[in-house]
């Protein structure tokens, strides 16, 4: 951006803080005063709560209910409804691809990059034989031992799902993985060392291991926090793709796009424009896709490499508004942003596979205007890991790694060039705030990385003991504690299969479903909530408790609340639609523990 431009916006923002600082803070509607959003990374619903059983009289949509697996995690009458099938390959890309026939047997997971395994390598414990369908990794490793880590990227998601079957994890992660970064194809084929790790789930209940152990069962923060809060089980990824793109939904209910650096839409290096179409006799090796390769897509244009396949699914479930405006094009992957955490920016080119400032509006900028307070904290974001040695349940870190694209609102020219930019802290400021009762109306919490979940290198145990603790931080605080809601998720599935069912919202998604559970003295006891939800029904909600109104015009808080039917309570009959989260709570109950 051009400094007088920079110094107009901020300018400009500076005059609006300044109106804002004898502003009144907008009263809530409900007794919640105080929302917590915690986000982890990289697990669906039925890698999580697939063998989940809520308590009587509450139904759920997992592995387990229909039958796929039974209880002790072994395959159920029905597994053949999550038989993974072997794409046919041809000369364009196909969000819903043809099968040749089905695996016999899944590929053997491989380790990626996995803490402490060899690199790149068949995972050994596990065998080379397990049966075409879902697996439970707990069988095989221990419940917090590192695994691989599986493709989760935009164009490989859509195909995944392909068209509602969820029948193309294998076959994805086999023939493209997490991309080619526009490299040709080796000679002898392209093998993206990743196996079926996307089949795995784990078991919440008792069971006996491949060793002849006996186990209480998987995920018991998890599985506590379920029957004594309120879970929903249609809440899912807002966008088909990883974690930069998701944590960008989850702050502007929208998706970022290249700018110029005046803020206008811009044209990107093209080597960063992505390009699914398969080279000839690959199978599905992408022309131009991966970290150091392609992530935007013009979706306005029908004529560009694989987005006439994703309009086409949209059309098919009458979507008739791909939310894509002409000559945009937006982040669908994992890019670093303009601001680094100590606030100076990044460099920009054909090499360095930086998103350009944002001028989109946030929720933040919305919270900001109304007078609601608001702080981003990110761990590892100049904190100190041994700082937290006893104040994380006493869990070491194994490493200190700050995740830029975890906290997004550094990439917006409205937060970094203003006053606003305070308001991005670190964990420990978090725990302060908590402590002294000076914790803002919204809070967004991104967990250390070594805490957050991700596979490879973190596991799903060290995120619950860092959630178990943070509970208790709040807890520990019984005023503040009356008054809070905190939202627990992941950013998106990571790749892991998923059973439920997808709308289709805009091109960018929705992505297959993911954990979320409402954690509050005001929360359903052991509450399973069908409403169709995404990351924005959070925004939402902030925006029904606050009366807020919506960030922008074209942003995804203006979708309805969704109707179903008692047949069917997953699917909207007014779709497409999100809800706001209200349906977990009972607002007129006594507050419990």
């Amino acid at each position: 951006m051009k400094f007088s431009s920079r110094l107009t916006v901020a300018a400009a923002s500076l005059v609006m803080l300044s109106a804002q600082a004898g502003q009144t803070a907008p009263a809530p509607v409900t007794p919640i005063q105080h929302v917590i959003i915690v986000v982890g990374e990289n697990h669906t619903f039925d890698n999580l709560f697939g063998t989940y059983q809520p308590k009587s009289g509450q139904t759920i949509s997992n592995l387990l209910s229909k039958g796929i697996v039974k209880a002790d995690g072994s395959p159920g009458p029905h597994f053949a409804l999550a038989r993974q099938n072997i794409g046919l390959d041809v000369w364009q890309y196909h969000a819903e691809t043809l099968s040749t026939g089905s695996y016999a047997v899944l590929p053997q997971p491989y380790t990626t990059y996995g803490i402490g395994l060899p690199q790149g390598v068949p995972d050994g414990r596990f065998p080379n034989n397990m049966p075409n369908g879902p697996f439970q990794i707990s069988w095989y490793v221990p419940y917090a031992a590192y695994t691989g880590d599986p493709v989760h990227r935009f164009f490989q998601m859509w195909q995944d799902v392909d068209g509602g079957r969820h029948d193309k994890f294998a076959w994805v992660e086999e023939t493209i993985g997490t991309g080619s970064n526009g490299a040709l194809p080796p000679a002898g084929g392209f093998n993206p060392m990743e196996g079926a790790i996307s089949m795995g789930f784990y078991n919440m209940n008792p069971y006996v291991d491949a060793h002849g152990a006996s186990q209480t069962g998987d995920a018991a923060i998890f599985k506590s926090l379920a029957d004594n809060y309120a879970i929903g089980d249609n809440y899912h990824q807002a966008i088909m793709g990883g974690t930069g793109a998701n944590f960008q939904a989850i702050v502007s209910a929208d998706a970022a796009f290249f700018t110029n650096l005046d803020g206008t839409a811009g044209v990107p290096y093209a080597n960063q424009i992505e390009n699914p179409t398969p080279y000839p006799g690959t199978n599905n090796y992408y022309t131009q896709d991966g970290y150091s390769g392609g992530s935007y897509v013009n979706c306005a244009d029908p004529g560009q490499p694989g987005v006439a396949s994703v309009l086409r699914e949209l059309q098919r479930q009458r979507v008739t508004n791909p939310n894509c405006v002409a000559g945009h094009y937006y982040l669908v992957n994992n890019y670093n942003l303009y601001w680094k955490q100590d606030g100076t920016t990044g460099q920009l080119g054909s090499d360095q596979f930086t998103l350009p400032p944002q001028t989109n509006p946030t929720i933040a900028d919305l919270m900001t205007s109304s007078g609601l307070s608001w702080k981003y904290y990110a761990a590892d974001r100049g904190d100190d890991p041994t700082t937290f040695a006893n104040a994380v349940d006493g869990i070491p870190l194994a490493f200190h790694s700050y995740c830029g694209i975890c906290d997004p609102l550094t990439a917006y020219t409205s937060i970094e060039t203003t006053a606003q930019a305070q308001n991005l802290q670190n964990y420990g400021a978090f725990l302060n705030d908590v402590k002294n009762g000076t914790l803002p109306a919204v809070s967004f919490v991104r967990p250390f990385e070594a805490l957050a979940g991700h596979p490879a290198d973190s596991t799903t145990d060290l995120y619950e003991l860092f959630i178990q603790d943070l509970i208790a931080q709040v807890k520990a605080n019984p005023e503040l504690w009356a008054s809070t809601a905190i939202f627990i998720t992941t950013d998106e599935g990571g790749g892991y299969y998923d059973s439920g069912y997808i709308q289709a919202v805009d091109f960018f998604g929705d992505g297959t479903r993911i954990p979320f559970i409402a954690v509050s003295p005001w929360s359903k006891t052991g509450y399973v909530d069908h409403t169709y939800y995404d990351h924005v029904s959070m925004l939402k909600f902030i925006e029904a408790n606050w009366k807020l109104g919506k960030i922008s015009a074209r942003s995804r808080d203006n979708l309805p609340d969704p109707l179903s039917t008692k047949a069917n309570p997953y699917q909207p009959i007014n779709g497409p639609s999100i809800g706001d989260l209200m349906n977990l709570f009972d607002f007129t109950q006594t507050p419990h523990s």
